[in-house]
């Protein structure tokens, strides 16, 4: 399909919130002008037309869950390389974590730097978490000001020194207090260091011993107790990446009191299972880790029933030697591994073809991946849906389009993807941001972005 900027996007399987049905969408100005028939929009050049056939459209999809590790880190991954890969993958927005880059997103200044390391390197719309981490309760609010979408704190040891956990209950309430104070949202890695430390630590090869390593209780215990803090001080908490499907129930009882909790789950915990992961398999390793088949059952049942507002990557990449990973040399030591999954580029077709196989519509990723995850950072104004007045954030999807996960065509930095060798069916086509075809061979055109003004941070 070629790279164009058309005037007019039609497709005979357009995904609007309402449902899918043939379309034409008009562009002007980098909005969705007007969405008509299909077939009914007149263009005046034939380069003003892009028709899809039957090649579905969809909104871009937002990813609030990206660690870029730039400054700092950049040989881990940089915002270059991630948001190209972001685009191929069909993400049109990303919202970069706080830790891992070097200084880290914990105060005003942090994110100054940071910022301007990213500007005129991103293919896509990028934003900024915040960090809450033990000390800096007065640099919340000036962070806020600064247009952050929110705070991420840990509830057991982030992996790197200068991005320490909240280790007390006195560090997360009052954390959790001056969040609820300025109206801002708490993402959190909910882990207890207690039960992590009491787990058996084996190192070696073996996926079951580095699964024993971080059971499930690990973060039924840390739900538990960021649920009474939320619920003492008022904050609107979201739990990030989701790995057991026990802590579900917390959830929907916390809700029925009152707190105001969300959650997400990640590609790879709905796609990916502890059965599959072979030894040495540690470009599987991530904390929480990836669960058994049943569990995953669990998961996608409870997204069905709407439990999680978003599925977000966790797009957490490292060099080929941190990971141990054996092709490349390393021990294959899941102890000593780095934790982290980069699949930032194949989060929508490893999702739509797992989706697909159980029942699911394009509908029903799109609301996952892109409306719900728009919800949780306060976009939904501009991102998250084909609507009249939203960005022109526009996917062309190939639902049917088989291909195997090739690492050299991969953009992120490293070749490094549990995914590598697996078959997946979905391929993006082409990207539109705001109206624009991403062209990576070109100069990228990506923004910077603020959390809107008055916008409150995870509305449900």
């Amino acid at each position: 399909m070629p790279v164009t900027s058309p005037v007019v996007v039609r497709s005979r399987r357009v995904v609007l919130p309402e449902g899918e049905r043939p379309a034409d969408v008009l562009v002007r100005d980098g909005r969705i002008a007007l969405i008509a028939a299909h077939g009914t929009l007149p263009v005046e050049h034939p380069g003003e037309l892009a028709d899809l056939g039957d090649t579905a459209l969809l909104p871009g999809l937002v990813d609030t869950h990206v660690h870029v590790n730039e400054p700092g880190r950049t040989e881990w991954e940089g915002f270059a390389s991630a948001t190209r890969a972001a685009a191929a993958g069909g993400v049109t927005t990303v919202v970069d974590m706080p830790l891992n880059s070097i200084p880290p997103t914990t105060t005003a200044a942090g994110l100054a730097v940071k910022r301007k390391t990213a500007e005129g390197q991103a293919w896509v719309d990028l934003g900024f978490w915040g960090g809450a981490v033990p000390g800096n309760t007065p640099d919340l609010e000036p962070l806020h000001r600064a247009g952050v979408f929110g705070f991420k704190s840990f509830l057991a040891p982030s992996g790197v020194d200068e991005f320490p956990h909240l280790a007390d209950d006195a560090d997360l309430e009052a954390a959790l207090a001056e969040q609820a104070r300025i109206g801002a949202l708490a993402i959190i890695h909910a882990e207890d260091p207690a039960v992590l430390a009491a787990a058996p630590q084996r190192p070696g090869v073996h996926y079951r011993d580095f699964l024993a390593s971080r059971p499930a209780d690990a973060e039924t215990a840390a739900v538990a107790r960021l649920l009474a803090a939320a619920h003492r001080t008022g904050a609107r908490v979201h739990i990030l990446h989701v790995s057991s499907a026990a802590v579900l129930p917390l959830l929907r009882r916390a809700r029925a009191e009152g707190v105001r909790v969300t959650a997400e789950t990640c590609p790879h915990y709905l796609t990916l299972a502890a059965e599959q992961v072979p030894d040495g398999g540690t470009a599987f390793k991530c904390c929480p880790p990836i669960r058994d088949e049943a569990n995953r059952d669990a998961l996608w049942q409870a997204l069905a029933e709407g439990e999680f507002i978003a599925v977000v990557s966790d797009h957490s990449p490292a060099t080929a030697d941190l990971k141990q990973v054996p092709e490349y040399g390393g021990s294959g030591d899941f102890a000593t591994a780095w934790g982290g999954i980069a699949s930032l580029q194949l989060g929508l077709p490893a999702v739509w073809t797992e989706a697909r196989r159980r029942g699911h519509t394009l509908a029903d990723v799109v609301r996952w991946m892109s409306a719900g995850p728009a919800e949780l950072a306060g976009l939904d104004a501009v991102k998250g849906a084909i609507a009249v007045g939203r960005d022109a954030d526009l996917v062309a999807f190939d639902p049917d389009g088989e291909f195997p996960v090739r690492v050299a065509e991969l953009h992120h930095r490293n070749p490094v993807t549990p995914y590598a060798g697996r078959q997946l069916t979905g391929a993006v086509r082409t990207t539109w941001l705001r109206g624009r075809a991403v062209d990576p061979a070109a100069e990228p055109f990506g923004r910077l972005l603020t959390r809107p003004a008055g916008a409150p941070s995870g509305s449900r």
